[in-house]
């Protein structure tokens, strides 16, 4: 396992003060966070995580079960953590920012300055719809249509959907087959972000990200559905940049 195919770096700044890890969303590639680094300061470079199963990476098998996927991610990672980092999710990507946060800390490693989760219900939320990973496939299909957490790239185009279905039920398997497991809060601060016409994660569900940390915790809802990291982008990140700002200013870096 080579840690090169896991980290993409659209724009490598070594001189950066923090370094902000991002995890993609269901189906959803490194490509997403290519033009990132363009609204941020000098100080931030920015990372973003290439999962197996998906562009460069088409070829391998993708993840079905979190702490597998954790554990090769902590490996993975470990030589970038040679600086401040704070960690960024959408989707199921939040999940993973979350439980890696955990593994870490409890590994006696190194542990983000913030949690940044987005478009995604705190994790001790229970579902209120029923999984849909292992439906037959017209089934499976339809469903598939009725959700909002599935790009419209993907949806209207039939020979990608069908290139995508492998991977779309991979990680739709990998989220909802995810199990919380209550246990020592997190330590550092999260910042929680929601699209303002997501009918999926409502904003009482992000809510609940404050129960995860005994630090501060603030929730911001955007303009737009589920995929308001692309529609209210700048304004995003705009934020992002902000609480970074704050974080390498309060540390003293």
């Amino acid at each position: 396992m080579k840690e090169v195919r896991w980290l993409t770096f659209p724009k490598p700044n070594p001189k950066a003060l923090i370094r902000l890890f991002c995890f993609p969303y269901e189906t959803g590639g490194a490509s997403i966070f290519r033009g990132w680094p363009d609204s941020f300061s000098a100080h931030v470079e920015i990372c973003a995580i290439q999962l197996p199963g998906r562009e460069s990476r088409i070829s391998e098998a993708p993840f079905t079960k979190m702490q597998s996927l954790i554990e090769a991610l902590s490996v993975a990672l470990s030589s970038a953590l040679n600086k401040p980092f704070a960690f960024f999710g959408h989707g199921m990507g939040a999940l993973i920012g979350f439980e890696l946060a955990h593994h870490l800390g409890e590994r006696g490693g190194p542990i983000p300055k913030r949690l940044f989760v987005s478009g995604q219900r705190a994790p001790q939320v229970t579902r209120s719809s029923s999984p849909v990973y292992n439906l037959p496939h017209a089934e499976f299909i339809e469903t598939l249509r009725k959700l909002q957490d599935i790009p419209e790239e993907v949806l209207d185009h039939p020979e990608l959907m069908e290139l995508m279905l492998p991977l779309l039920r991979a990680d739709l398997e990998l989220s909802e087959t995810y199990t919380y497991t209550p246990r020592r809060l997190l330590d550092i601060p999260v910042s929680a972000f929601g699209g303002l016409q997501d009918n999926e994660i409502p904003r009482e569900e992000l809510e609940g990200w404050r129960e995860q940390t005994t630090a501060s915790c603030t929730v911001t809802m955007f303009p737009g559905d589920h995929f308001f990291i692309h529609s209210s982008r700048k304004l995003l990140l705009s934020g992002i940049e902000q609480v970074l700002h704050q974080t390498i200013t309060s540390s003293g870096e």
